[in-house]
């Protein structure tokens, strides 16, 4: 049976939503990805790019507390985060392309 996906230790289950979201609907699933995978998926699918929300789920699918991740590693980590959020592009907003789309259109109420 499969696991959900707040069985990733740092997880959640607002975690959990956005994955759903994505279409990744167990722990297994996630793992099977991987984080970078895992998480280009939640952008594309409209979640907020957030640093430690993306190393909170490098840290988990390792095992390791969120907060376990300091100096080099860290900063590594923030290069592969700020790559994954290039790879999704943004319009001249600063705007996630899928969130211009959806503003456009009327979709998304505006905050």
């Amino acid at each position: 049976m499969p696991r959900p996906v707040s069985d990733i230790p740092n997880l959640g289950p607002a975690s959990e939503a956005g994955f759903a979201r994505a279409g990744m609907h167990s722990a297994e699933e996630v793992i099977a990805l991987g984080a970078d995978e895992a998480y280009l998926r939640l952008m594309r699918a409209g979640t907020r790019p957030h640093f430690i929300g993306y190393y909170a789920l490098v840290m988990g699918l390792q095992g390791r507390p969120w907060n376990d991740c300091q100096g080099k590693e860290k900063a590594g980590l923030r290069k592969r985060f700020d790559a994954l959020k290039r790879a999704i592009g943004k319009d001249d907003k600063g705007r996630l392309r899928l969130e211009a789309a959806l503003d456009e259109i009327g979709i998304r109420p505006r905050q």
